[in-house]
C-alpha cells in the first residue's frame, strides 16, 4: 500500500520539485499540497495522510505550530519538517511539537525516501547533517545501560514495548520499566525527546539509528 503524503511548502519552484519527485516514487502516493500551514492544517484533518512534509516556515501558519496541532488531535500523520534551517532550536521545536523527522532540503532523494518510510513505519529521522547540529556535549551524569541503550534504539525505530521485547527476548513490562529509566535519566518525557537527548550527548550516535533491523 502506498505512504500517503501531503506536502506544504510557500515556495512554489521548492514545491513543485518535491512534488514530482514523491509522484515518481512507486510507493508514494502525493495527495495535496498546500502553499501556507493553516491550509497544510485543514488538509491533514480532511484527508489524514499518512505524512505531511512541512516547512517550518510558512505564511500563516508555521510547521511547528501544525506539528503541535496535529499532536494536540491526537492525529496519525507523521510529520517530516523539511527545511532550510538547521539551527538546534528548530530540531528540539520540531521534535517537542511532535514531529517524527527532521530533513534540510538539502537531502538527496534516496534519504528522503528513507525519511518518509522511516516516519511512515512509526520511527524517528534526523538528517546527517543535523546530527553535527547537535554538538559535542559532556557525557550525562548517569549513562544508559547496554540494554537501556539497545531498547531506546528499537523504540525509536518504531517498534512497540511488545516488538522491542520479543527482539530482546525479555518482557513486556521489563520494556517499560527500561523506559522509564531511560526518561529518568535522561530528563525527558518521552521517546522523542530521550532520543533527541541522548545523540545530543553522545548516549547513541545516528549511524546507529540509521542502521537496518535484521
Amino acid at each position: 500500500m502506498a505512504v500517503r503524503i501531503l506536502l506544504a511548502d510557500d515556495h512554489p519552484l521548492t514545491r513543485s520539485g518535491i512534488a514530482e519527485f514523491v509522484r515518481r516514487e512507486p510507493t508514494f502516493e502525493l495527495v495535496a499540497e498546500a502553499e501556507d500551514g493553516a491550509r497544510a492544517w485543514e488538509l491533514i484533518q480532511a484527508l489524514r495522510p499518512d505524512v505531511a512534509l512541512l516547512d517550518i516556515r510558512m505564511p500563516e501558519m508555521d510547521g511547528v505550530t501544525v506539528a503541535q496541532k496535529v499532536k494536540n488531535e491526537g492525529l496519525f500523520t507523521a510529520i517530516v519538517m523539511l527545511t532550510s534551517y538547521d539551527a538546534q532550536q528548530y530540531v528540539i521545536a520540531s521534535l517537542r511539537a511532535g514531529a517524527r523527522g527532521f530533513v534540510l532540503k538539502t537531502v538527496s532523494p534516496k534519504e528522503l525516501t528513507t525519511a518518509i518510510n522511516t516516519v511512515a513505519k512509526g520511527g524517528l529521522y534526523l538528517d546527517p547533517e543535523v546530527a553535527s547540529v547537535m554538538g559535542e556535549q559532556d557525557f550525562i551524569p548517569e549513562q544508559l545501560s547496554t540494554r537501556e541503550r539497545e531498547v531506546l534504539l528499537l523504540a525509536a525505530k518504531g517498534m512497540s514495548s511488545k516488538e522491542v521485547a520479543k527482539k530482546l527476548f525479555i518482557s513486556e513490562r521489563t520494556v517499560q520499566t527500561h523506559l522509564a529509566s531511560i526518561y529518568d535519566k535522561l530528563g525527558s518525557r518521552n521517546k522523542t525527546e530521550a532520543l533527541l537527548l541522548a545523540l545530543k550527548y553522545g548516549v547513541v550516535t545516528l549511524e546507529e539509528l540509521l542502521e537496518e533491523e535484521e
